[in-house]
């Protein structure tokens, strides 16, 4: 069984830089064929998707947060991390990692974000 964890900043600045890492275990991140994704939540916007890594580094990004978004990985901790630069209060929102991008098979809990000076 596939198991996600989000971690990280519960509180970001605005105009700082959001990071999250996700430690994902029973399983590997390098397994072909597998998606990993960054998804987030919000009253006001709903369901998110961000992007994702896919099992050989490729990185796809929505268009909508493209020029600020960047994920990347650690194979040695099987972990993927999300950076989302330069945050306003509308990137306040429960952060999920997952595995999967049009279906998702395997959630992290989540972790709320705060943006706040």
């Amino acid at each position: 069984q596939v198991q996600l964890q989000e971690s990280g900043p519960g509180l970001v600045k605005p105009s700082q830089t959001l990071s999250l890492t996700c430690t994902v275990s029973g399983g590997s991140i390098t397994t072909n064929g597998y998606a990993w994704s960054w998804i987030r939540h919000s009253p006001g916007k709903g369901l998110e998707w961000m992007g994702l890594i896919e099992y050989d580094g490729s990185t796809y990004y929505s268009p909508s947060l493209k020029s600020r978004i960047s994920i990347s990985r650690d194979t040695s901790k099987n972990q993927f991390s999300l950076q989302l630069s330069s945050v306003t209060p509308d990137d306040a929102a429960v952060y999920y990692c997952a595995r999967g991008s049009g279906t998702i098979y395997f959630w992290g809990q989540g972790t709320q974000v705060t943006v706040s000076s």
